[in-house]
């Protein structure tokens, strides 16, 4: 058995398990600074409601755009390939190409927003 063989399955079964520990000590070590941060902050006096986020959508609607425009670039894809046999090309082109059109449309509609309330 050569050793290529023994070394290959044992990396499909260890590489999930290093990536969701390194998931884990990346989002450990940025609460822990963030909370360094805080303190410090605090300690020179400042107040704390600097740390208070405005609930705002902006984020939601992006996020949700950008994954309709991301489905639907796939669905474009998908319609280019079979059309013109592009392959892998009119997949990552489409969902780029409306990926981006959702975040316009977000900032847009954001734009828009703030201008109706006055902000």
């Amino acid at each position: 058995m050569d050793e290529n063989q023994i070394i290959i399955p044992a990396l499909g079964i260890m590489l999930p398990i290093i990536i969701t520990l390194g998931a884990f000590v990346m989002v450990v070590y940025i609460r822990k600074y963030d909370n360094i941060e805080r303190m410090a902050i605090i300690e020179k006096g400042l107040s704390p409601d600097l740390f208070k986020r405005d609930r705002t959508t902006s984020g939601i609607l992006s996020t949700a755009l950008l994954l309709m425009g991301g489905g639907l670039g796939l669905l474009m894809g998908y319609g280019l390939d079979s059309l013109f046999d592009m392959e892998e090309v009119a997949y990552f082109s489409m969902i780029f190409i409306f990926g981006g059109l959702g975040l316009g449309l977000a900032y847009l509609i954001e734009e828009k927003k703030s201008k109706g309330t006055g902000n």
